[in-house]
C-alpha cells in the first residue's frame, strides 16, 4: 500500500510538474491568467514573478519526489546531492515568487494570507532544511525536506481540492478561499505523521 501511494504520488508530481509547458502552447486566456485583471496583467513585475513560480515551481515538484528512496540515497550520493541543491533552488525561486503573487491572489485577504503563508512556511522549512544538514543533521534535514516537499505538493493538491469542492458546493469563489488553506494545512499534516512513524521507527 505504502508503495502504491508513492507510485501515486510520482504520478501526479511528473504530471502537475509539466503543467508550465501548457503556457507555451495554450492562449494566456484560456489558463489561469485568464482570471486576472488587466491591471495585474500588465503588473510587469507580476507576470516575472507568476512565470518565475510556476516554472521552478515545476521543476522543484518535478525532480524533489526522487529524493526520498534511502536506497536512491545511498547508491547515489552524489546524485541526490546534486537533485538536492537543484531542487533548493527552484524552492527558493518559486516560493519568494509565490509569496509576491499571493499579495494578488484571487479572493482577498483570506486566499492572499493563505498563500503567502504558504510561501513562508515553503521557504523556510527548506532554508532551515539545508542549515541543517550543513551542521550534519541527517534526521532533521530529513525530517524538514519532507514538509518542504509537502508544501510543494500543494500544486497538486491544490488541483484536486478546487474541481471536487467546485463541484459540491457549486461556488467556484468560496471553493477557492477554501483552497487556499486545504491545498497545503493537511499536506503538513501528512508529513507530520510520516515524520513521526519515521521516528518511531529508528
Amino acid at each position: 500500500m505504502k508503495k502504491f501511494l508513492f507510485v501515486i504520488m510520482c504520478f501526479f508530481a511528473l504530471m502537475i510538474g509539466m503543467y508550465p509547458l501548457i503556457y507555451f502552447f495554450v492562449e494566456h486566456k484560456h489558463t489561469f491568467l485568464g482570471l486576472k485583471s488587466q491591471e495585474i496583467l500588465h503588473n510587469q513585475i507580476w507576470k516575472f514573478a507568476f512565470f518565475a513560480h510556476i516554472i521552478f515551481g515545476g521543476i522543484s515538484l518535478f525532480i524533489g519526489w526522487r529524493q526520498f528512496g534511502s536506497k536512491f540515497r545511498n547508491k547515489h550520493p552524489q546524485l541526490h546531492r546534486i537533485i538536492g541543491k537543484s531542487y533548493v533552488i527552484s524552492v527558493l525561486i518559486s516560493s519568494v515568487s509565490a509569496i509576491y503573487m499571493g499579495i494578488y491572489a484571487n479572493g482577498g485577504i483570506i486566499s492572499s494570507v493563505g498563500f503567502i503563508f504558504l510561501g513562508l512556511v515553503w521557504l523556510i522549512t527548506t532554508l532551515t532544511a539545508v542549515a541543517k544538514i550543513r551542521k550534519g543533521n541527517v534526521m532533521k534535514h530529513q525530517q524538514l525536506m519532507i514538509y518542504s516537499y509537502a508544501c510543494t505538493f500543494a500544486a497538486v493538491t491544490l488541483r484536486l481540492w478546487y474541481p471536487l469542492l467546485t463541484s459540491v458546493t457549486k461556488d467556484p469563489d468560496n471553493s477557492y478561499l477554501a483552497v487556499a488553506w486545504l491545498c497545503w494545512l493537511p499536506n503538513l499534516l501528512v508529513a507530520y505523521c510520516i515524520n513521526k512513524k519515521n521516528v518511531e521507527v529508528n
